[in-house]
Order: C-alpha cells, then sequence, then structure tokens
C-alpha cells in the first residue's frame, strides 16, 4: 500500500537528527519505497571515480540518502523546523501549510 509522503521534491528541508543535524538543504529527489530522500548539500560521502571518456577520475563528494524521519519542513517564515497540514481553501484547492506560521507551502 503506498504511503502519503508529505515532503516532495523541491522542498526546503531541516536535518533534525544525525550527524548532518541543523543543515538545511532543497530535496533533489524522493525515494518513497525506501522512505527516503536526497538534499542537497546533506548527508555527503566520498567516492572514488573511475576515470571515464566523459568523467574525470578521483574522490568525489556526493549526496546520499536520508531517511525521511531525519527531515522537517523549513518554516517559509523563520526557517525553523515545522510540521506539516493540510487545509482547503475557498477555491477547493487543497494545499500544505505550515503548522508552525500557518504559511501555505504550495498555493
Amino acid at each position: 500500500m503506498p504511503v502519503k509522503l508529505k515532503i516532495r521534491k523541491g522542498d526546503k528541508v531541516v536535518v533534525i537528527a544525525g550527524k548532518d543535524r541543523g543543515k538545511s538543504g532543497e530535496v533533489l529527489k524522493v525515494l518513497p519505497k525506501d522512505m527516503r530522500a536526497i538534499v542537497q548539500g546533506v548527508n555527503l560521502a566520498r567516492r572514488h571515480q573511475k576515470q571515464t571518456a566523459a568523467q574525470e577520475g578521483g574522490i568525489i563528494s556526493k549526496e546520499v540518502p536520508i531517511h525521511l524521519s531525519n527531515l522537517a519542513h523549513r518554516d517559509p517564515k523563520d526557517g525553523k523546523p515545522t510540521r506539516i497540514g493540510y487545509k482547503t481553501l475557498a477555491d477547493g484547492k487543497r494545499v500544505r501549510f505550515a503548522k508552525r506560521s500557518q504559511e501555505t507551502i504550495d498555493g
């Protein structure tokens, strides 16, 4: 059964647990099957890259997936972690809003 995720691609999030606690970034990709997301500049791992015709070899840093339970949305007003709620606007459109500041996130 598919799970309804509150974090989507393009959202601004804050890491609330783990080695990168306090860092924030934009969600680049969501992996719903694994309940993980890839966040720009967060949870970096160093990988050895073999040289190819298209790419140079060496040690590169890349983002690896982080569990969704370690992420929280960034409040649009003050940038602090917030929870997400849903509300229906007068025109019938359903939008997400930050519970901390009541600001709509996609609307």
